[in-house]
């Protein structure tokens, strides 16, 4: 039997008509609570394309393989991933601005930390450190927008405008990645530490104090099951190469994970206050929604880890270049991203994210074809303007649907439980690659086409990950019947 009762919870607000006219009109108050949100979220994804982007320059100075550089992308998706939902919750309990103020300055000196380290194993653990802050600012920031603006077109055309600055940190990020690179990947770390600056004063001036709910409690040992089974599956998959999928030490791995993770659920249907109440799968709209992030999330770290490892490592292209090969992706999605609220209000938001799944597909499909000599504009430029094109209508989607006819009192959770689906898909996709591509000849040992072709096809495992995500989360999102079903069996 499940916590809580769903009957009992107050309505919720009547969504209008699709292609009902917007007839809100915000204040200069909404605006400004608006924007420093958006300040927030694009903080997060300046930091995923810059450091992607470093990658190869980082494994250089500090000696680091794959199977070990993967972790300082790991290190902050399992921290951000793991905890999203007690960050959720705990924004919902303790009040959102205050999550808000507090992990937004632990992010800052995080990322500080992390531009000065001299050591691989500090760098990780900032980067963890960091991802555990942002597993407290992103749903904050996102509740805040999703309990401030009514649901319906004006939230919608909200979401929009977030997605939009998460969309704009992440192109940011990648031109700034290749110039800061050039200097030093260190640089990468730094260059966020202004800007979290002034998201924190401006979180400090112009978010609004909100209520606390009262008479709830924190499930932390929940957190921390979770975290500890995400941090041991993840560290399980990527060291099975090097100690054998068949040895002690992994299938040990794997049992244990799968007892943290087991007992995560059982704590979390009897514990008085869960991280999570498993009944808010009832809202099929809000299982369809966490199951696509996982995909779409998914398959991007991956693709983008493959990708850039290949086209420095092996064909030698600067971090300048590479940044610029994919920043069409983050260009299409600013561009688009501001007018997809009207697409949702019309189509609603299930069409957008079986469009953006298809889209993102295609790109994937096409990166396939990648030779040891890829001409850009035929080999690289498309696919990467699919992926920009499903970015800018499936995320979100996604988002929209996720937090649609949940109430009031669980938007934190609802935010922080597609969050972590993203993240958590994110890490275990990576762990998959790192562990797909890991012992393969040594990037740049060979420059004759027979050498780059073998390097090519030690990396194409990773491309077909990618596109195979991609593919499974566009057959769930196209079979909305039978995910109906699964959500009732479910509650």
């Amino acid at each position: 039997m499940l916590n809580s009762d769903t009957a009992s919870r107050p309505a919720v607000r009547p969504t209008p008509p699709a292609g009902a006219a917007p007839t809100f009109r915000w204040s200069r108050a909404r605006w400004l609570l608006l924007f420093a949100t958006c300040i927030v979220i694009a903080l997060d994804g300046l930091d995923v394309s810059m450091v992607g982007v470093a990658l190869p320059s980082i494994g250089k100075e500090l000696g680091l393989q794959p199977g070990a550089l993967q972790w300082i992308v790991s290190g902050y998706v399992l921290g951000y991933g793991s905890l999203l939902l007690l960050g959720g919750r705990l924004a919902d309990l303790l009040g959102r601005r205050t999550v808000l103020l507090v992990a937004l300055s632990v992010f800052t000196v995080a990322s500080l930390a992390g531009g000065l380290s001299m050591d691989a194993g500090l760098l990780i653990a900032s980067r963890f450190v960091k991802g555990v802050a942002a597993a407290f600012t992103a749903p904050a920031a996102f509740s805040l927008l999703t309990t401030n603006f009514e649901e319906g077109p004006e939230r919608n055309k909200a979401i929009s405008i977030f997605t939009t600055f998460a969309a704009s940190g992440f192109s940011l990020g990648l031109i700034m990645s290749g110039l800061m690179t050039s200097l030093s990947w260190r640089w990468t770390f730094l260059f966020s530490v202004p800007l979290a600056v002034l998201a924190l004063v401006l979180g400090f001036l112009f978010v609004p104090k909100d209520a606390r709910e009262r008479g709830a409690g924190h499930d932390v040992v929940g957190a921390i099951l979770l975290a500890a089974g995400m941090l041991l599956l993840v560290y399980t998959v990527v060291s099975a190469p090097g100690a054998g999928w068949g040895s002690a030490q992994t299938v040990l791995g794997f049992v244990v994970a799968a007892v943290l993770l087991a007992a995560f659920v059982i704590l979390e249907l009897r514990v008085r206050h869960p991280l999570i109440r498993f009944g808010i799968f009832r809202v099929a709209s809000v299982l369809r929604a966490n199951l696509t992030a996982i995909t779409l999330f998914g398959s991007y770290v991956s693709f983008q880890f493959v990708l850039t490892l290949y086209l420095q490592d092996v064909l030698g292209w600067s971090p300048l270049g590479m940044a610029l090969a994919l920043l069409p992706t983050g260009l299409v999605v600013v561009s688009s991203a501001p007018f997809t609220d009207r697409l949702i209000d019309r189509f609603g938001p299930t069409v957008l994210i079986v469009v953006g799944l298809a889209s993102l597909s295609a790109g994937y499909l096409l990166f396939l074809r990648l030779g040891t000599a890829p001409v850009y504009w035929l080999d690289v430029l498309p696919p990467v303007v699919l992926l920009g094109v499903g970015f800018g209508i499936g995320f979100p989607a996604i988002q929209v649907q996720a937090t649609t006819g949940v109430h009031d009192d669980e938007q934190g959770l609802a935010a922080g439980l597609v969050q972590t689906s993203a993240q958590v898909g994110g890490a275990l996709a990576l762990a998959v690659t790192s562990a797909l591509i890991a012992g393969g000849p040594a990037a740049g040992a060979a420059h004759d086409p027979a050498g780059l072709a073998e390097q090519l096809a030690h990396y194409r495992p990773g491309l077909y990950l990618s596109a195979g995500l991609a593919l499974a989360g566009l057959l769930i999102a196209a079979l909305p019947r039978r995910r109906r079903r699964l959500a009732v069996e479910l509650g």
